[in-house]
């Protein structure tokens, strides 16, 4: 099925923003697994999977519409140096996806 061009385009920048999520989670679970940090370790390598998770949907809906999904493609990673650091940064980067989820939604009611 062929899509809208600018629908891919914006799964593609959603996908962006999820790998840049993964990467991010899975250093903070590393760094905080070396620190002891044991349960907040946990959460966090458990953020990075479930972001894999939404990459790969992301992935599997781009094809579908006969796009290619940008792999490549990382947006600057956030690491925090202590507990308060890392969890600041976390949350920034999901804020940061929040305004393109939204022009994407907008974007996509549009097309329908």
């Amino acid at each position: 099925m062929q899509g809208d061009k600018q629908v891919i385009d914006f799964l593609n920048k959603a996908l962006l923003n999820e790998l840049t999520a993964i990467n991010q989670y899975w250093l903070h679970y590393r760094m905080l697994d070396n620190w002891g940090i044991s349960k907040l370790a946990e959460y966090e390598r458990h953020e990075s999977i479930d972001e894999m998770k939404h990459a790969d949907m992301l992935a599997d809906r781009i094809l579908f519409l006969e796009g290619l999904p940008n792999f490549q493609a990382i947006g600057k990673l956030r690491i925090g140096e202590g507990v308060e650091e890392i969890l600041k940064c976390d949350l920034e980067v999901e804020h940061e996806a929040i305004p393109l989820l939204k022009e994407a939604i907008a974007h996509c009611e549009h097309v329908r």
